[in-house]
């Protein structure tokens, strides 16, 4: 009988995985490319916040195919109240998180990748948690190209970034705005 239950429990367990792969490989397959002016934004995506969570984020690569550099910011999103880019640097075993001041410079024909322990899209004051399987909306402004409206999908709380195998201890964001290292 032990047998039979752990057969029942390890297909369920593999059923369950399956559901989750698909799940993400499905949020990551919705994501659409954009292009304004010289610039391309490819791959954009955000993670699921737990309720409470007070602040998100949001990722994605952007190529300035054009000659002269831009710098990009957030101007808002419709789930918080404020929306920066930012950067997140270790010092001395310590995460620091600052927006980047000015808009981040992305040079002719560079590619510049926001991700996970990195630069990143900070959802600032949440309106409400991030859910995996929905989209969060930013307008991003390019002091060149122009300003554009982003849809980021929503994988699930601690996800990779699409493409990247799970785990290799990412930062995810809990609530209360601290930080959690995976």
């Amino acid at each position: 009988m032990t047998n039979g239950i752990c057969k029942i429990f390890s297909r369920g367990l593999a059923a369950a995985f399956a559901l989750a792969l698909a799940q993400l490989t499905a949020t990551a397959a919705q994501a659409t490319d954009y292009n304004v002016g010289s610039i391309q934004i490819t791959a954009p995506w955000a993670r699921a916040t737990p309720k409470g969570a007070t602040s998100g984020a949001a990722y994605m690569t952007i190529t300035n195919n054009g000659k002269t550099p831009d710098k990009v910011t957030c101007v808002s999103s419709d789930a918080s109240a404020e929306c920066q880019i930012h950067t997140m640097t270790m010092d001395n075993g310590v995460m620091m998180m600052r927006p980047v001041e000015g808009g981040l410079e992305i040079k002719p024909g560079e590619t510049v990748t926001l991700k996970p322990s990195s630069l990143h899209v900070m959802l600032v004051n949440l309106k409400h948690p991030l859910e995996q399987g929905k989209t969060v909306k930013a307008t991003l402004k390019f002091d060149t190209a122009g300003t554009i409206d982003v849809d980021y999908p929503i994988a699930a709380i601690g996800a990779a970034a699409p493409g990247v195998p799970a785990g290799g201890g990412t930062m995810m964001m809990q609530g209360g705005g601290t930080m959690q290292k995976n």
